[in-house]
C-alpha cells in the first residue's frame, strides 16, 4: 500500500515509519492515524521486520498534536467514535504489537502526538523536545489513552499538573520524570534508536513478544499479569529460540536467533 502522509523504510529488519506533514508539523490527522495503523499491523505481518520506530520529517515535530479543523463541528457521537477508534489503534495496534516500537520524539510531541508515543513500549527523545497534553487549553481532555498512560509512566501528581496546566515540558524535564527513557542530541536521534534497535534485536524475538504481553498486562482490567507471566513463561520452552538461548549459555557462545 501506498501511503499519503507516511513514509517507511525496512533496513536489517527494522521498518522506520515517518509520519511526513512536516509542513503541518506532522499534526495527526484521521487519514494519518488510519495509514498508521495499516503501517504498523503490516510489519507485524512482514517476517522481515522485527522491530519497528516511529518519528516524524522533518526536525521540527514528532506529531504537534491532531489536526484541529478535522473535528472543530464534530457532535458527541462523532467525538466519540473518534476517540473509541483512536484508542482502538493505540491499545490493540501499538501498544499490544508483539514486536517493539519504538518512539523517536524529535521536537513536538504535543496531543495525539504524545498519546502515539505513551503507547510505544520505548521513548527516545532528542535535546529539543517539547511535550505536553495541551487539549485543556481547547476546552477538551486527551481522548486517545493520555489520561491513563501518562499517570502510569510518570505518576498521577505530575500528570494531572501537565494535563489541567495544559504545559509543555523538556526533554530533561520528561527524562526524570521517566515519561523518556533516552535523552540524546538532535542530529543523534535516529543513530541512537537504530543503535538501540540493534540491542533489541540481538535477543529472542519470541521472547520479546512474550515479554511484551506479560507486562501490558499489569495494566489491564480484571487480567492478573502474574498469570499471564506463568504462562508466557512457560510457552518459551517448547520455543527453538529457548533451546538456542540455553545451548549458547552452556557453551559459552552468542546466541544466534536469525
Amino acid at each position: 500500500m501506498s501511503y499519503t502522509n507516511l513514509t517507511y523504510e525496512i533496513d536489517n529488519r527494522i521498518n522506520i515509519i515517518s509520519i511526513n506533514r512536516p509542513n503541518n508539523l506532522n499534526a495527526l490527522n484521521i487519514q494519518t492515524f488510519s495509514e498508521l495503523d495499516h503501517a504498523v499491523k503490516s510489519s507485524v505481518a512482514n517476517p522481515d521486520v522485527r522491530l519497528i520506530i516511529i518519528t516524524g520529517s522533518g526536525d521540527k515535530a514528532f506529531v504537534a498534536g491532531a489536526d484541529i479543523k478535522e473535528f472543530v463541528n464534530f457532535s458527541m457521537e462523532e467525538a466519540y467514535e473518534l476517540s473509541e477508534s483512536g484508542h482502538k489503534i493505540l491499545s490493540e495496534t501499538i501498544e499490544s504489537c508483539p514486536k517493539p516500537i519504538i518512539a523517536a520524539i524529535n521536537g513536538y510531541a504535543l496531543g495525539g502526538g504524545l498519546e502515539i508515543a505513551l503507547a510505544c513500549h520505548i521513548r527516545i527523545a532528542s535535546e529539543n523536545s517539547k511535550m505536553g497534553l495541551p487539549e485543556v487549553s481547547l476546552g477538551v481532555i486527551p481522548g486517545y489513552g493520555g489520561t491513563q498512560r501518562l499517570p502510569q509512566l510518570i505518576g498521577k501528581g505530575r500528570a494531572l499538573d501537565m494535563i489541567l496546566t495544559g504545559k509543555m515540558i523538556d526533554a530533561d524535564d520528561a527524562l526524570s520524570f521517566g515519561l523518556i527513557n533516552y535523552k540524546t542530541p538532535q542530529d543523534q536521534l535516529m543513530t541512537f534508536a537504530k543503535d538501540l534497535a540493534k540491542k533489541i534485536l540481538s535477543n529472542s524475538s519470541n521472547a520479546i513478544k512474550n515479554a511484551i504481553k506479560s507486562v501490558n498486562a499489569n495494566f489491564q482490567q480484571d487480567v492478573n499479569g502474574f498469570e499471564v507471566e506463568i504462562n508466557e513463561f512457560s510457552k518459551c520452552f517448547e520455543t527453538k529460540e529457548f533451546i538456542e538461548g540455553t545451548s549458547a549459555f552452556l557453551n559459552k557462545r552468542k546466541p544466534d536467533f536469525n
